[in-house]
This record gives C-alpha cells, structure tokens and sequence, in this order.
C-alpha cells in the first residue's frame, strides 16, 4: 500500500431521521415522509424520504412549499434525543471495524482504515483496495442488520474524496474510488458536487461557463480567486481530488462545533420565531438569548471576538444586517449593550419580526483575560462550570423569558 491508497471512509446515514422513525413505526416503509412540524406551521423541513424528494421537496424547505409539493406526505416531528442515541450506537459498530472514527454531523462519520489491509484479507481479495472495499460493505451490511439502519458509504484518498463517493453510493452503497482515477470520477460531476462549493459559488461559476468539476480544475486560479477568494486553491486542488488527507475534528450531535483556540470562520446563532414578533419586550429576550449563546461558544472556543454583527429579518422577508467593531471581547455582559445598539438601528419599520440572529467573528485567541473582562471572568467561568455539569440551560440571563422563547422559537 503507498500513502496515497484510497483508505479513508465517509459513512453516511441514509435519510437518518426518516430511518429511525420507520424503524419506531414500521407503517411509514415505503410511504412520503418528512420529519419537521406540521403543514401549516412556521418552519422548514428537516428530514424527508426519497420518495418525497421525487416531487421536488428537499431539507431546509418551508413546511408551506413541501406541503404543496408533496400533498400525500406524512409529517412526523422531530425527536433530538432518539436519533441521537441511534448515531452513538452507529459510531460502536463503525469502532469495532476501525479504531479512528471521526463525527462529521449527525448522520455522517469518517472511519480511516489505513494499516487495517493485513488485518482484513482474505485470499479471494484481489488487492488491498478490494479488502477495504468488502470491509466497508461488511460495516453497512451490520449497521443494517443490527440496527435497521440504511447507510452509504465513499471510499477515496481524502476526505472531500470520500465524501462526495459517499453521495455518489446513494442509496445503501458502497463506492471505492481508486487512487489515480480521481480526477477522471470528478470530472464530469457538476460543481455544487465539492464540499465548500454552495448556491452562492455555484452560480458565479456557472456566470464564468465553469458547470463540471473536470472545468473548475482547469480554470487558472486567478480566475478562481474572484468567486473563493483565499479558499481558491482548496477547492481548485480539491477538484483535481487533491484534497486534504487529515480525517478532521469530531462533531457533536445537535451541539454547535466549537473546537479550542479555532479563530476561522464564525460563531452564529439564528432564531426563527413560530409567530412573527410585534412585541418589542420578546425580541429584546431573545436578543439577550442569543448574545449569551455566542458568548458562550466563544469562550468554549477560548476566542475573543473584535466584530459582532446582527441579522434581522421582518414579517415580509426584508432582511437587515448591521455590524461594528469593538475590543476583542468574549463576554455578553459587554457586548449586549452593543447588540442593543444595533438592534435599534435596524428596527426602523413598524412590521413584526420573523428571525433575529447574532454573529461573532474577527476572532482571536483568548490569552489572559483578566483585564479585557474587567472583573466578570471569575462570574463566567462559575455559570460554564455549572452548565458543562448540568446543562447550557441550567444558568440562563432572564430565564423564565428565555424558556417561554423557546416553546415559541425553532
């Protein structure tokens, strides 16, 4: 085996939420569901089956379109807790096959099976590729037969590889992509296909004629560099299936991921109220709400923060965005009264709200903090100790308002 065999796994959980709830109502085999709230309500889909998908509905829809699209579908809601416990006995089947097994979400893993070849052979393998090929099939076949459980799995040298193999599996498959052969699978694949290509890129591609992956790896990166700015050669070498080889970091199911001293990117969290919002006392609660989040999530990431931006969206789908620059800061003690601020700049109409939102970034790591908390680090560090024993929600800012916010809020 070189270092460049194909080795590393992305398992993916067919469907997930529509699986487990088949599995606690077996009627729902072979018939339309999709796992959100009910037509009608405020919201968008969270899961649905593929035979819903045939009429055009997909994840992150409005329940009010899916509705329309899919008239016979079955609504069933969403249940955390359950599908949670069904990803942790997953993830033990996937260890017993391999000892590295890294969560990507919820329903995705990614298994390395390097050195595992000698471990695995049989005399009828052709060749080591083939020993990690059987092996994988061998994983998914457990899952379905231990658990019910339908997967899909992608096998490459590098986890973009793997995973955009794993959709190419779909449904209940197994595909191995041989090392030498990656540019000539990607080629022909539409971009949205690459991890880190969203509609956003997609379309400025499409603008410059770029359609296939096979066309984005021959683009020269300068002309690349205007649609990705610095991720421009991550994704230009990504569709030549030169992806990383690093397996990642796990990521908790239904926590936001928020790894120690990461300073990329940002730290977000949205509300969409089930209602629009006239009252001005209830934004202003969650306002508080989601400030504390962010706070919180930053100081788990051990990041100060030097932007912080607001999002607010109204009844009639206007949205407004406001942001500004401050000392780097981790605390909600500081920065609410600079939320505020923000709030009431943007709330210049008479029309309810729909969402808020939050965002923190321009990060940096923390450092000593004393002086930049002036005196409310010893006051956080007590409320995370007790939410890292007994839950976030077991210290809360306003509390009682922030747990009638969450009946109301999605």
């Amino acid at each position: 085996m070189t270092s460049h065999a194909p080795r590393l796994c992305c398992l993916d959980l067919d469907t997930f939420f529509v699986s487990v709830e088949r599995l606690l109502d077996p009627t729902l085999l072979g018939k339309p569901v999709i796992v959100s709230g009910q037509p009608g309500e405020r919201g968008v889909v969270t899961a649905c089956s593929y035979e819903v998908r045939a009429f055009g509905v997909r994840s992150g829809m409005s329940l009010t379109k899916a509705a329309q699209l899919a008239r016979d579908a079955i609504f069933v809601p969403v249940r955390h807790g359950v599908y949670a416990d069904y990803a942790r006995r997953v993830r033990c089947i996937a260890s017993r096959y391999s000892p590295v097994v890294q969560v990507a979400s919820i329903d995705e893993m990614f298994i390395d099976f390097a050195g595992c070849e000698e471990l695995y052979r049989t005399a009828d393998d052709r060749d080591a590729d083939a020993t990690i090929e059987r092996t994988v099939r061998a994983l998914t076949t457990s899952i379905q037969c231990e658990l019910g459980l339908p997967s899909s799995a992608g096998i490459a040298t590098s986890r973009s590889l793997a995973k955009v193999a794993s959709g190419l599996a779909k449904p209940a498959g197994v595909r191995l992509v041989r090392a030498g052969d990656e540019a000539r699978v990607l080629a022909p694949l539409p971009v949205r296909k690459l991890p880190g290509v969203g509609p956003v890129a997609e379309r400025k591609l499409h603008a410059l004629g770029i359609e296939t992956l096979g066309q984005l790896a021959c683009t020269p990166l300068p002309c690349l560099r205007g649609v990705f700015g610095a991720w421009a050669k991550h994704v230009w070498r990504g569709a030549r299936g030169l992806g990383s080889e690093a397996l990642g970091r796990d990521r908790p199911a239904f926590q936001e991921h928020d790894p120690g001293g990461e300073t990329q990117g940002s730290i977000s969290n949205e509300r969409t109220f089930r209602e629009d919002v006239s009252d001005e006392r209830t934004s202003l609660d969650m306002l508080c709400s989601l400030c504390e989040r962010v706070c919180f999530r930053a100081r788990k990431r051990q990041v100060l923060a030097r932007t912080v931006s607001l999002k607010l969206r109204y009844a009639d789908f206007q949205t407004i965005s406001r942001s500004t620059t401050l000392k780097p800061s981790c605390s909600e003690l500081e920065l609410y009264p600079v939320v505020l601020d923000l709030y009431r700049r943007a709330r210049t109409r008479p029309l309810p709200l729909r969402l808020l939102g939050l965002a923190l970034s321009n990060l940096s790591t923390a450092g000593p903090q004393l002086e930049l908390f002036a005196g409310y680090q010893s006051l956080h560090d007590s409320v995370d100790r007790i939410r890292q024993r007994f839950g976030y929600d077991s210290v809360l800012l306003a509390s009682s308002r922030s747990r009638a916010l969450a009946a109301q809020s999605r």
